[in-house]
This record gives C-alpha cells, sequence and structure tokens, in this order.
C-alpha cells in the first residue's frame, strides 16, 4: 500500500502493546520500520528496465526476512532516535519488528503480489481485499494513532487494529460476493472461465473490477456491491500467445526472457493491445476497460541480447475520472445481458 497507510499501520501495532511512558518511542519506531520494506524500490537498472518488477515485494517483504528486517532496523533506530525517546535497545528491537511485521501483510492485502513465502516460493500472493490507496482504512487508523498519542494510551492502538481486521474482513467479504456476481455473468454469457478474480477499484469496497479468463481471452467488466450486485458492460482482449502474436521473435532472445519476466509478474494476465505492447490487463482506472496501466514494448529490429522497453501510463482525463465516477455511484447504465466468444 502507499506509504502513509503502511507507516500508520507499522506504528498501530507496537503502540497497542505499549506502555504510557513507551508509546512515544513505540509509534515513532515502529511506523518507520513499517515503511522501511519498500526501500526495496531502491533496487533498478539502467539496462534492465524489469529489474525493479523482480526485486519490489520481494525478499525484504518476505515472512522468514521480518525477524532480519525488525532487528537490523531496531538496532539503527535505537541509535537514531530510541534512545533520545527513553526505550531500551530491546525495546527498540521489539517495535522496530512489529512494525516491519505489518507491512508484507498489508500490502498481500492489495493486487500487485507479494513474495510472501520467499526464497522458497516465487508465488506472488494478492488477496484482493483492499485497494492499494484507500482513505476510507488509513484515516480511521490515523485518527485513532493520534488519539493514543495525544492521551498516551494503547487502547486508542488496539481499537485501530481491531479497526484494520474488521476493514480488511469486509473487503474479503465483498470480494467473495464480487466474485460470485461474476461467475453469474460468465454463465450467463456462456462462458467456463478458466480463471476469475475480483479486484478492488481505487479508495472503496463496493465497486470491483472483475477479470476472467476463457481458453482464448480475457473479459474484463465492472461489478457494483453496494446492496444488491449490479454489472457493468466490459472490454475483451485475446491472450498473448508469443509464437502467434511475435512470428519474428527469437525464442532465446533477451526479449523472449523479457516476456517470461512480465508474464510471471502479470500473473499470466498478459495480452498484445498493440502491433509490440504486452499489457497487463489487471489494471485500469475505469474498471470495465482495458486500458492499461503499464506494459512492456517489444522491438522487432532489437539484437539478441537487447531487453524490451517498459511503459506506465495514467489515463487520469476528465473522460476516465466521469465514467470511473458514474460507475462508482451506481449512475443508471444498462447491465450486461450476455456475451460469447467470436
Amino acid at each position: 500500500m502507499d506509504p502513509v497507510t503502511q507507516g500508520v499501520l507499522g506504528a498501530t501495532l507496537p503502540q497497542s502493546t505499549a506502555k504510557a511512558k513507551t508509546l512515544v518511542g513505540a509509534t515513532v519506531i515502529g511506523g518507520i520500520a513499517g515503511m522501511t520494506p519498500d526501500l526495496d524500490v531502491l533496487i533498478r537498472s539502467s539496462t534492465d528496465p524489469l529489474l525493479f518488477l523482480e526485486f519490489h515485494r520481494q525478499f525484504t517483504h518476505s515472512l522468514l526476512f521480518i525477524p532480519i528486517g525488525g532487528l537490523v532496523c531496531g538496532w539503527l533506530l535505537h541509535w537514531l532516535l530510541g534512545r533520545r525517546l527513553r526505550l531500551s535497545l530491546k525495546q527498540s528491537l521489539l517495535f522496530a519488528t512489529l512494525g516491519y511485521a505489518t507491512h508484507a501483510l498489508l500490502d498481500a492485502c492489495t493486487t500487485y503480489g507479494t513474495l510472501l513465502l520467499w526464497p522458497l516460493s516465487d508465488q506472488r500472493f494478492a488477496w484482493n481485499t483492499v485497494s492499494i490507496i484507500d482513505p476510507l482504512f488509513t484515516l480511521p487508523l490515523l485518527v485513532l494513532l493520534l488519539f493514543g498519542l495525544v492521551r498516551r494510551n494503547p487502547r486508542c492502538a488496539q481499537l485501530g487494529v481491531v479497526w484494520a481486521l474488521c476493514y480488511l474482513s469486509l473487503g474479503a467479504l465483498q470480494r467473495e460476493r464480487a466474485e460470485a456476481a461474476g461467475w453469474q455473468l460468465a454463465q450467463a454469457r456462456g462462458h467456463v472461465p478458466v480463471r476469475l478474480e475480483a479486484k478492488p477499484t481505487f479508495a472503496n469496497l463496493w465497486l470491483w473490477k472483475l477479470v476472467y479468463e476463457t481458453d482464448q481471452h480475457f473479459y474484463v467488466d465492472a461489478v457494483r456491491v453496494l446492496g444488491q450486485p449490479k454489472v457493468y458492460p466490459g472490454d475483451r482482449l485475446r491472450k498473448l500467445e508469443v509464437v502467434r502474436d511475435f512470428p519474428w521473435l527469437d525464442q532465446h532472445s533477451q526479449q523472449a526472457r523479457d516476456i517470461a519476466r512480465f508474464h510471471w509478474f502479470s500473473n499470466g494476465y498478459v495480452a498484445v493491445d498493440d502491433q509490440h505492447r504486452v499489457v497487463d490487463v489487471r489494471y485500469s482506472l475505469v474498471p470495465n476497460q482495458i486500458k492499461p496501466l503499464w506494459g512492456i514494448v517489444l522491438n522487432p529490429r532489437a539484437d539478441a541480447d537487447a531487453h524490451v522497453a517498459y511503459f506506465t501510463e495514467r489515463d487520469n482525463s476528465p473522460q476516465a475520472r466521469a465514467a470511473f465516477w458514474t460507475l462508482l455511484t451506481g449512475q443508471d447504465q444498462a447491465p450486461v445481458k450476455g456475451m460469447t466468444d467470436k
């Protein structure tokens, strides 16, 4: 999630365990430690544009790395801040480890994918229960955290922990409702999906992006699950088949290996939306559209050892924002009646 939320949750858990005299120190140390795992974004390469995709949410986000990350953060933060905040080294280590531990688990609740079991597994865990930015989750946590600081009372943070668990549980419930609507939609279209996922859209738990896969296509729709589920029409795109879509590509080239890397990062939700662009169909601002936020571009004239190019796109146009708002607020739009493969 965003750094602010990671810091707030990272501070909340240690504060909930602290006594009055250590509460400020627990909040500061835990908050900083809670943001630290995202320092992996600094791992980049000027020659390999996909390197950061492999390392972000990798070893620093592994459950096995939590004790190491907590100890390193705790030791450094103790000498920088902990002594001034009247914490013992043991307390600094404890509060830092608690703060650090919240980070990967919260990231796994989003849609991006987190390598919780690295190095034992390269599976990207994405539980799809909360948007990567959600003020409805963050602001109550922040208010309770600040109240706890002012009152020097850990009960406010304890309420914050309860709030976080309840909100994420509600997200899981809403995800199940959205996916149930997605399966009904696919059945109405005469499809038997290979897999289907629902992902929360920006800053809410009632408008969801549906993505499901058939033998030939990816289908993208939106569903609003505030009250009776309402499904909105979407797009479809043919699945990537490297040999068919890029017949000129040397399968032993670096670009072919980069396609495989991007395929892993995108959990297989990849398609060609332009002659030489491979995109991640899971993300778009308007949930029933396929307007990818990122992807890779191949070059037919590149050398065998040349990497692909990586691109990002953000459609923040007034039209896109208006379309998102229409779906978010449930304004009239005819639900999908049915669709079949062509």
